[in-house]
């Protein structure tokens, strides 16, 4: 096939319909994941027993199980998990990029809330010791002196599910989305030329990624400011 051909960038021009598809999810669902993530791992601070079990449960499970089963199971069954659930009188259709989001979201949010308990621990206890000394309320304490760094402790860990999500969105391909892997197989399909689609769909997450190091590294060196000075 010729690189000038109009076929050839009729199938590009698709990739990259595809592209903006698989960054729509990715970051719809690592926004969602990050959210919920920090509500459960601040919840489940709790000493509560209940809270407790139940948290243990969701992370065990959920950890436990292949993100691409999560994709299926929710593709496939979630309206009659959904219907079951709220008793609705009748199912509906669950697109691919509904389940692919709800997906990535409950998976990862249990992946970030791990993280945020592993931050919280690390922290040294003379500091909510401190906040209550000088009466601080809940709300002060955690906006102006735990979360601050609860986040440069998290931080390289949210990058690594950053990037993890990012590899994770093809999956849903699997499920009928047509995000860029989906469309790069149907060109090299239809053109018996996978070598040059799978390699333009390669270079778009390895771009994504080498983008991705040197802004983290910038954060990263921001969140530290002062350290080196305070441990001097």
């Amino acid at each position: 096939m010729e690189i000038s051909s109009s076929e050839f960038w009729g199938y590009a021009r698709q990739m990259g319909n595809g592209a903006v598809v698989t960054l729509q999810l990715f970051l719809a669902g690592f926004s969602l994941a990050f959210l919920l993530g920090t509500i459960i791992g601040i919840i489940t601070l709790s000493r509560n027993v209940v809270i407790q079990s139940i948290w243990r449960v969701y992370s065990s499970i959920i950890m436990g199980v292949p993100s691409l089963l999560v994709i299926f199971l929710l593709y496939y069954g979630g309206s009659a998990i959904l219907t079951g659930l709220f008793g609705m009188s009748r199912s509906f259709d669950v697109t691919p990029f509904g389940a692919g989001l709800a997906a990535l979201t409950i998976v990862y949010a249990a992946y970030v809330a791990e993280l945020l308990h592993g931050a919280v621990r690390n922290l040294p206890r003379g500091q909510f010791e401190a906040c209550a000394a000088l009466s601080l309320s809940p709300y002060r304490t955690w906006r102006h002196v735990i979360l601050p760094q609860v986040t440069r402790l998290a931080f390289p860990g949210l990058v690594n599910i950053w990037l993890i999500v990012l590899k994770d969105t093809p999956l849903v391909s699997l499920a009928g989305l047509n995000d860029l892997v989906a469309n790069a197989k149907i060109a090299a399909g239809a053109t018996n030329e996978p070598f040059i689609f799978f390699i333009a769909a390669s270079l778009f997450f390895i771009l994504f990624s080498a983008l991705t190091m040197p802004l983290a590294s910038r954060i990263e060196t921001r969140f530290n400011r002062g350290l080196a000075g305070a441990k001097s």
